[in-house]
């Protein structure tokens, strides 16, 4: 199971870590957290250092309820980040999180190897054809509605089988426009009740039915620390919980805010399983 990222076959039989770099100011766990260059420089190569495969970038926040940001902000503020890290970080494998497919175009030009799209292309028509012409690998998630009414469409008959017959549609959308390295996410916390949340994680291992990588996004999450009556402060405890659990039902990519406890968990889960 291997993914092309501007040429380098990365292989995901090994689970792998993405670290996450929001430069947005209103992210829910790490908004406005960088003041300067150094300091985000600083940031990446800590993750680098610490094992992330991945950065992925984000200048459009999408937790719930999110504020609308126009297509030119978004890449006024993704731009010069991607720009920044790659020319101290050359290698650096850079995700993209973005449902628009102009700042994916623009961004992948500008060296990103990764698309991350929340809405899987509902969100932009031209997205697929975009991710075509580019070849690279795109990571679908999981999402109904957009960042500022998902949590109003959270009613499904059988949540996990719907999810399953939204991936099964969008990958063969995918796949009509020759698309090869697929990656798809479940989407936790989008458009689904705290319950609903831990029903998909339960049963998670149904995804491996579609035979694609599997990329989980828990860290830090409402769904952590709403039930542990905390904070997204006080959450990388519950987050490693969650990551070890998603690494038993078939996870292959962490998506964490902290990549030295995410490869904590892959580290002792290679151990066990002797890889």
């Amino acid at each position: 199971m291997t993914i092309n990222c501007k040429g380098q076959l990365i292989d995901l039989t090994t689970p792998k870590v993405m670290g996450i770099l929001n430069v947005t100011p209103n992210s829910f766990y790490d908004g406005g957290m960088y003041k300067s260059s150094s300091e985000m420089l600083t940031k990446v190569g800590k993750m680098l250092s610490d094992g992330a495969t991945f950065i992925d970038v984000g200048a459009y926040s999408s937790k719930p309820s999110a504020e609308y940001v126009s297509e030119e902000e978004e890449l006024q503020r993704i731009l010069p980040i991607i720009n920044l890290i790659l020319e101290y970080y050359p290698e650096t494998l850079l995700s993209v999180d973005t449902f628009r497919s102009e700042v994916a175009k623009v961004c992948i030009e500008n060296g990103a190897a990764i698309i991350n799209d929340i809405s899987a292309g509902n969100l932009d028509d031209n997205m697929l054809e975009t991710i075509a012409k580019y070849n690279v690998p795109y990571i679908m998630m999981h999402m109904r509605g957009t960042p500022e009414t998902m949590q109003k469409m959270t009613s499904y008959e059988n949540i996990v089988k719907e999810i399953l017959f939204y991936f099964s549609e969008k990958v063969a959308r995918a796949r009509s426009f020759g698309i090869n390295d697929l990656i798809i996410d479940p989407g936790f916390g989008f458009a689904k009740t705290l319950d609903q949340n831990y029903e998909v994680l339960q049963k998670m291992e149904l995804f491996e039915i579609l035979e694609l990588p599997l990329l989980a996004g828990f860290s830090r999450k409402s769904m952590i620390y709403k039930t542990l009556q905390s904070s997204a402060s006080d959450a990388l405890n519950g987050t490693t919980v969650l990551n070890t659990v998603a690494l038993t039902k078939g996870a292959k990519i962490l998506r964490v805010h902290d990549v030295k406890e995410g490869m904590e968990c892959v580290t002792l889960f290679n151990k066990i399983n002797n890889q």
